[in-house]
């Protein structure tokens, strides 16, 4: 079973720069023009496709009745706008290939 981790910016760019050697500055200026094209992309027209990984789509959620779990004190929360990731069928087949794989060793 593989550790969960979770990735930061300077952990892909540390990636990018023991692959191809770039600068740890350019490393890290690609990634965070990166991050932020998908975020204008998702700002302005509410998807964002990447080939062979994904779609980033923003949804609206409306407003709705919860409740704190502890103390069941019940709260409006406000509508707001959600990002939702779905994954590539390359990405799916790619994961659980992988899972099949680790399962039998």
């Amino acid at each position: 079973m593989s550790i969960k981790k979770n990735i930061s910016r300077d952990d892909i760019a540390n990636a990018i720069n023991t692959e191809f050697g770039f600068s740890r500055k350019d490393c890290n200026d690609v990634v965070n023009n990166i991050i932020d094209i998908i975020i204008d992309g998702l700002t302005n027209s509410n998807y964002v496709k990447i080939h062979n990984f994904g779609t980033f789509k923003v949804r609206f959620k409306s407003s709705r009745l919860g409740r704190n779990p502890k103390t069941k004190e019940e709260v409006i929360i406000k509508d707001r706008k959600v990002i939702s990731f779905k994954p590539s069928k390359f990405i799916l087949k790619y994961i659980n290939s992988k899972e099949s794989n680790e399962e039998v060793s």
